[in-house]
């Protein structure tokens, strides 16, 4: 009966999510890839939102349920919250269902009444968990621009496909169903969307920091002042001009990835440089993604503990690895759904951090992995720990630190990390 009702509001939102793009024609922005894509959409926002009426995609809202929402409304986020990973299967049902109903009812009366306020153009997060997911999310919504991230060499959720080719085969369908007016815009940095430069007919744009970008990021740096961490600076070059761009608050070159990115979509509504960085001082990560807080004891916590994949754990070491800090101590949890690659991914995970990190603390099965493959190559075994939960693993954890430390936390959703984020956040 569940599935059966599930199937019905799913065809539901899809109808209503058609109408309404039928009826107010906006302009789509698409963004997929295996990691980068909430940053780039949310910088994409960014730049567009001071001279077009934009709305985004909250929270990780990307699939056949999530996708329609941004489409029929601006819901308030402790709404999205209720049927986001942020809410358990099975908790909150009454809410739940009454916010079902809000966003059904909510679309029917968009439908019949026009609104003047409705977004000139959407920014929507493309997710592909499984073979398929693509197509169906395109039925409900094709982007006249799509930009692929990153996918790397062993993405995210690869643990449902045949192996990473079909993972970028999937994400390859973002930009073959592009108009030919279209744009396509591609991380020339990674070889595996770069390699699918050819399966769309629309115009293409590359960014990245290697030369042969057409929008090229360079200089860029995390930024320190008076011995903290202030934020990230860079310059982008285009079309023979360059503009030195600098944001507070964020961190690790997946932000500069994202700044390019959204910068590449300025650039196609007519932005120029100088305004597309201004707008990009406003940008902000979404919570726990490469986030700075400062933490008990005098400790700085990078908090990414929202999700990871291979691509984005490496890239959030690099970060620890560059900011200041009197140790380093990683609290690094399982990625999830890498299937046959799991052991490969998290032993290189292994040996990364044991040239950055002083202190690991592991949480999960495959975090094991992680610590094994650290003491191998030469992180002492007293200065290792793992934990089964993150339940388990906070107490160790407040033990551990020490004024001064910088404490990086990552790991996929399901690990909780969050919850040793939080406990030792400075709140007071």
């Amino acid at each position: 009966m569940k599935n059966i009702l599930i199937s019905i509001l799913r065809w539901k939102l899809k109808k209503l999510a058609q109408l309404m793009i039928l009826r107010y024609r906006p302009g789509i922005v698409g963004v997929t890839g295996s990691a980068g894509k909430t940053s780039t959409k949310l910088a994409v926002a960014a730049v567009l939102g001071p001279s077009r009426r934009t709305r985004f995609s909250r929270g990780n809202l990307n699939s056949e349920l999530g996708l329609p929402i941004a489409i029929i409304g601006d819901f308030a986020e402790d709404e999205i919250k209720l049927v986001s990973h942020d809410t358990p299967v099975g908790q909150k049902r009454i809410r739940k269902a009454f916010f079902w109903l809000k966003v059904l009812a909510t679309g029917i009366l968009n439908l019949i009444r026009k609104k003047r306020d409705y977004p000139e153009i959407l920014v929507l997060e493309y997710g592909a968990d499984k073979p398929g997911d693509l197509k169906q999310l395109l039925e409900i919504a094709r982007p006249n621009i799509a930009i692929i991230t990153a996918i790397g060499d062993i993405p995210v959720h690869v643990e449902f496909f045949s192996g990473p080719e079909e993972v970028a085969r999937e994400k390859a369908k973002l930009i073959e169903q592009l108009p030919s007016a279209g744009f396509a815009i591609l991380n020339y940095d990674d070889d595996t969307v770069l390699s699918l430069k050819d399966r769309t007919r629309a115009h293409m744009v590359t960014y990245g920091f290697q030369k042969g970008a057409e929008l090229r990021l360079i200089n860029f740096e995390n930024r320190i002042e008076n011995g903290k961490p202030a934020g990230v600076s860079f310059k982008m070059e285009y079309g023979g001009s360059s503009v030195p761009v600098r944001i507070d608050g964020v961190f690790g070159k997946v932000q500069a990835y994202a700044a390019g990115a959204a910068t590449a979509v300025g650039l196609i509504f007519g932005i120029n440089l100088i305004k597309i960085a201004e707008a990009l001082k406003a940008y902000r990560p979404a919570p726990g993604r490469m986030t700075l807080f400062p933490g008990v004891k005098g400790i700085t916590i990078i908090d990414s503990s929202y999700n990871a994949s291979p691509l984005s754990m490496h890239a959030a070491l690099d970060t620890l690895d560059d900011l200041p800090g009197k140790r380093k101590v990683a609290v690094l949890g399982d990625m999830r759904e890498l299937g046959e690659y799991s052991m490969e991914a998290h032993e290189r995970v292994g040996r990364v951090a044991s040239q950055i990190a002083g202190f690991l603390v592991t949480v999960g099965p495959a975090g094991k992995l992680i610590a094994e493959a650290a003491r191998k190559h030469g992180l002492p075994k007293r200065n290792i720990q793992s934990f089964n939960t993150a339940d388990e693993a906070v107490d160790a954890v407040e033990k551990i630190i020490k004024k001064g430390d910088l404490v990086l936390i990552k790991g996929s959703h399901s690990m909780e990390l969050d919850k040793i984020a939080e406990a030792i956040k400075d709140i007071g």
